[in-house]
């Protein structure tokens, strides 16, 4: 099984699916961000798209790569990136149910104030200028089809420990 927990940069998708690997049994994580950096380390580079998200190899890559962890590992992978793309999550999801991979796709969701307070104190980060970048992004794909397709975990006045537990109590029913 695959748990996919999305939402917009700056939200603690990475802090959350750490806390939620610790709750579920053979759990990992795997970053679908590390399949977009191997094919930005390809030289001398692809054409630029904005966002590795939009190069067509990257979906069905994070597709095989998710595909090839589980039927050598087994158990659970718990995905967190932030996808907010329709057509992208839609070829996601599809190439991952074609080889009969359930996913529990989750929302980590908090208002734009505290968006923002958590993106300018990140203690890891620092200040960025890229999440921001985002946060409407976010915000159009939440009201479009976002939050009708995932589970919407409001993450805006809980701690990240609250959170992984909701989710891993919901993976675990």
């Amino acid at each position: 099984m695959i748990v996919w927990i999305n939402g917009t940069h700056g939200v603690g998708k990475t802090t959350t699916s750490a806390l939620v690997q610790q709750l579920i049994p053979d759990a990992r994580v795997l970053d679908a961000e590390k399949v977009g950096e191997t094919l930005m380390d390809i030289t001398p580079g692809l054409p630029w798209t904005g966002s590795f998200q939009h190069w067509p190899p990257w979906r069905p890559l994070v597709v095989e790569t998710a595909r090839h962890v589980l039927e050598y590992t087994g158990g659970t992978l718990v995905m967190p990136m932030a996808v907010l793309i329709e057509q992208h999550w839609r070829e996601i999801s599809a190439g991952l149910a074609q080889h009969g991979i359930p996913v529990r796709h989750f929302v980590l969701h908090a208002d734009l104030s505290t968006l923002r307070r958590r993106i300018e104190s990140d203690a890891d980060l620092g200040p960025s200028a890229f999440r921001p970048q985002h946060l409407e992004p976010y915000a159009a794909a939440s009201r479009a089809w976002l939050h009708h397709e995932a589970e919407v975990v409001d993450t805006t006045h809980r701690t990240p420990d609250e959170v992984a537990l909701q989710i891993a109590e919901a993976v675990k029913r």
